[in-house]
Order: structure tokens, then sequence, then C-alpha cells
């Protein structure tokens, strides 16, 4: 049996975003407190300036992090567990209501397409006390896949 190849691609911005657009799982890496990372999952899109958007809740460790320290890491995987993945590295902010709500309509647009009811929907990010996390790229690895180094091909 062929054994898989790891690689490494290094892209320009425009390929990282074209990269990143159909893929909406992140892990999420914030700092805590005391210095260390707090890694969550969660579901991202890419809005119309290319920034990664995050749907969250005012209480979630993440976004006290952000508060505190604006740096984050993502790790945007493929929905296949062996597909290709990218760390992107950046400064996110924290937008609560009543100024989330519009971009929360575009983070649904950028994930699932047209809502069939807008202002339902809007009326149930106002309920759920939603705010919005985007994350502004500033640096990114390569495009990367597992497997062997080419060494043991």
């Amino acid at each position: 049996m062929a054994r898989t190849i790891a690689t490494n691609t290094e892209v320009a911005r425009a390929e990282l975003i074209e990269f990143l657009r159909p893929r909406h799982r992140a892990i999420l890496m914030t700092t805590r407190r005391d210095g260390r990372p707090q890694s969550s999952p969660n579901t991202c899109g890419v809005d119309p300036e290319g920034r990664i958007v995050i749907s969250s809740y005012p209480e979630r460790a993440k976004v006290a992090n952000i508060r505190r320290d604006p740096r984050v890491t993502l790790c945007v995987l493929s929905d296949e567990w062996n597909g290709p993945w990218v760390q992107v590295d950046g400064v996110a902010e924290v937008i609560d209501l009543p100024d989330a709500v519009e971009p929360l309509v575009e983070y649904f647009r950028c994930i699932s397409g047209e809502h069939p009811d807008w202002d339902e929907y809007r009326q149930a990010m106002r309920d759920q006390g939603k705010c919005l996390i985007r994350v502004t790229i500033e640096s990114w690895g390569p495009l990367a896949t597992g497997g062997f180094p080419a060494r043991l091909a």
C-alpha cells in the first residue's frame, strides 16, 4: 500500500481565503489569564472582508480571554479528518448586541446561505444574547496535510 506523503503548501492571502471559505470547522485558541492556552471547537465562516467570524455568547471563556488579550490562533480543519488544514493567527474583536445583529446575519449567510425568515433569525440572536467574534487575519502557515515524511515514501 502506498504511503501518503505529508504536504505543506505556501499560499498568498487570496488563496488562503479561497481555502477557508468552504471550511466551517475550527479550533480557536485564546490565552487564559495565567498565560496557558484555552482551545474550543467552533463553527466559523469568512465574511466579505476576509475576516474569520464565529458566533458565541458573552459569558464564554474564549470571549473573556479575547477581551483581555485579542491575539488568537485558529486551526481551520476540513470536514474529512485527514483533509487539509491551516493555522491562522490574528487579532480578534468581540461585537456585542445590538451591534452584533447584522454581523450575525452575515455570519449565517457565509456558512448556510439565506435564512427563510431574517426577522425571526435576528430576534433569536437578540433573545439568545449572542455576540460575534471577528478575527482579522495577520499571518498563516502553509496549507497542510498529514502523512509520512517524503524520505519514507
